[in-house]
């Protein structure tokens, strides 16, 4: 891009772009309409499910029958993009600076944490105050667990686990079961996992019938 259409950008459109840009007035205005929100979701009486989902179906750029278990935090929430049936326990951290996309069906445990925000490595650029964003992107049926976290630019494929406590710098394929830090694919999810409940367990029969009705497989 030519530097002196760059140069016309404001910094809100700079960081949809995802280039430098520097955290302004008006960046800061989209923030604080943000955070008016985060301050009555965050602040609402626990038992009001509906008003909770009310207030997330507001505050994300898109949702079907999303739900937070708050306290909950993000930077815009209009970046944020989530598919059916959206869950994220206590303390969940979404860095919205750049779009955050999640399919169908995703879970996360508490105090999972993805970030699409950065900034330079070099201390005089990293004092500038120029900052940056990339976009995260999570498939359909992924389960996050407890602590996780994933950083800029990363890509999650769809029928994924990640394991509690994991920090994923790269790409994690489809269809497996990836953890730790940084985050690494274990091994393959597989037909034979389907009874598996915890480790070697299995679902005991009365569920597994429950479940075999239900889901029609």
């Amino acid at each position: 891009m030519d530097d002196n259409v760059r140069k016309k950008m404001t910094n809100s459109e700079r960081r949809d772009a995802g280039l430098a840009y520097v955290a302004d007035e008006g960046v800061y205005k989209e923030m604080l309409a943000c955070r008016k929100i985060l301050q009555r979701l965050n602040f609402m009486d626990r038992s009001d499910l509906e008003g909770i989902s009310e207030v997330v179906r507001e505050l994300f750029g898109k949702s079907e029958g999303a739900f937070v278990n708050p306290p909950f935090y993000c930077d815009y929430g209009k970046h944020i993009e989530v598919g059916k049936n959206f869950f994220a326990n206590y303390n969940c951290t979404l860095l919205d600076v750049a779009k955050i996309r999640i399919g169908d069906n995703c879970q996360m445990a508490p105090n999972v944490a993805v970030y699409t925000a950065g900034h330079p490595v070099h201390p005089v650029s990293r004092n500038s105050a120029y900052e940056y964003g990339k976009e995260v992107t999570i498939g359909d049926n992924v389960w996050l667990g407890g602590n996780t976290v994933v950083c800029p630019g990363v890509h999650i494929g769809s029928n994924v686990v990640i394991g509690a406590g994991s920090v994923v710098t790269k790409d994690i394929p489809d269809w497996c079961i990836a953890a730790g830090n940084p985050c690494r694919v274990l091994r393959e999810i597989t037909d034979a996992d389907k009874r598996k409940l915890f480790g070697d367990e299995e679902i005991d029969e009365e569920a597994w019938n429950d479940i075999v009705a239900r889901m029609q497989f």
